[in-house]
């Protein structure tokens, strides 16, 4: 028997009980669809993980002091300051972007008729690329204003729109701080939402750190982010950070420097293993699939026991018969697999479409599906094929 007569016969047959095949099919249809579902969603999660955490900042390494001397004048000397930041920037230069500083005051300000504290960051023109801050109106601080200490300030959108009803509104606005008077150049937010896990709170205002400096009791950089040029430099670029901080101050200080490198691997493993786990039960939706395709088969070769004992009385083949019957189970798994595809990939690229939410569709997920599809009609039609391929024509002539 040619594949194509094969094929025609098969169709035939399936068309007789289209209702029959339309449910077995289904349970392929359903299958292939979860596995690329169960990918996407687990893409999407791990993307959606992975980027708020390096939101926070692209290879950043962030250094504090850990613990206080003996006395008030040492702990004073054991703090991280803009002497140290600098040196960050001299002696690291070929493996960094940027080294910056944070130094934090309070100070009070008339907030919806109420006096109300605001947290003051005086900080630097490289602290907008470390730290992934957005400008939403005017602009950031530059080097000069830092430079020349000038009187400039920013403040947080929600902070802005409080006082001004505006982001744009804010611009050009003067308050008071600290007893001097402040110009704002503009507003500003963090790229992701960091859940008041960062320096920067709801009510924050900006300014150089030349002038807040002033206004401390103590010099404090706290913390002090370091941005390395490559992910893989990360680990290396903190073990010097933090020979240098030691090395600059007295000896026995000590000093955190933390890195997202293990924040981040621990993310990707986790994904990892919760891909691997999904993936697997998906497969097992696909194998009872399969065991209902086969079951489905079994029923058909008892039903079309006088048609086979037919056909092999007038001259086909066992082999004909079994690839007949091989024929069916692979156009029923293949056709639901398809199917099932393209349902797969059509509701992430709809919510893509109606949400305006990327959504990675992964072509790996899809060429799985399709092949455990191709597997499950070749593995689970081969017994019912077998079993009716052996059939006696005599005795399947007489069955009823």
């Amino acid at each position: 028997m040619f594949l194509g007569e094969a094929f025609r016969f098969s169709v035939q047959a399936l068309r007789s009980n289209p209702v029959r095949s339309l449910l077995t099919g289904l349970g392929m249809v359903i299958g292939t669809a979860s596995v690329i579902l169960v990918v996407t969603i687990s893409l999407t999660s791990r993307d959606y993980i992975l980027e708020q955490v390096e939101g926070v900042g692209s290879n950043i390494i962030f250094a504090y002091y850990a613990t206080a001397g003996p006395d008030t004048a040492i702990a004073d000397g054991d703090y991280v300051k803009l002497a140290d930041v600098d040196a960050m920037r001299q002696e690291l230069s070929a493996d960094i972007v940027a080294a910056t500083g944070v130094m934090t005051n309070f100070d009070r300000m008339l907030i919806a008729g109420k006096q109300q504290d605001v947290k003051v960051i005086g900080t630097d023109a490289a602290y907008q690329s470390v730290r992934n801050i957005v400008s939403s109106s005017g602009r950031f601080m530059d080097d000069s204003d830092v430079t020349l200490r000038g009187k400039v300030a920013l403040l947080t959108d929600k902070l802005a729109e409080r006082l001004y009803g505006s982001r744009n509104a804010a611009v050009n606005q003067v308050i008071k701080l600290f007893g001097l008077r402040f110009t704002v150049i503009g507003t500003f937010h963090e790229k992701v939402e960091t859940f008041g896990q960062s320096e920067v709170e709801r009510d924050t205002i900006l300014i150089p750190i030349t002038v807040l400096k002033y206004f401390t009791a103590l010099e404090r950089i706290d913390p002090m982010y370091v941005q390395v040029r490559s992910s893989e430099d990360v680990d290396r670029v903190a073990m010097r950070v933090q020979e240098i901080l030691e090395a600059r101050h007295r000896p026995g200080a000590r000093y955190h420097v933390d890195t997202l490198t293990a924040i981040l691997n621990a993310v990707r493993n986790i994904s990892l293993i919760l891909s691997a786990v999904l993936v697997l039960v998906s497969a097992i939706t696909l194998v009872i699939s399969g065991i209902g395709i086969m079951n489905i088969m079994l029923v058909t070769v008892s039903e079309r026991t006088r048609e086979i004992g037919l056909r092999l009385a007038v001259g086909a083949a066992p082999r004909d018969i079994l690839i007949q019957f091989l024929t069916e189970a692979i156009i029923v798994s293949l056709t639901g697999g398809v199917v099932g595809i393209l349902v797969g990939v059509a509701i992430p690229l709809t919510v893509t479409a109606v949400a305006d939410v990327k959504i990675p569709i992964s072509l790996a997920a899809i060429a799985v599906a399709f092949g455990v599809s191709c597997t499950v009609g070749l593995v689970f039609g081969v017994l019912p094929a077998k079993r009716a391929a052996r059939l006696d024509p005599t005795e399947a002539l007489r069955y009823e």
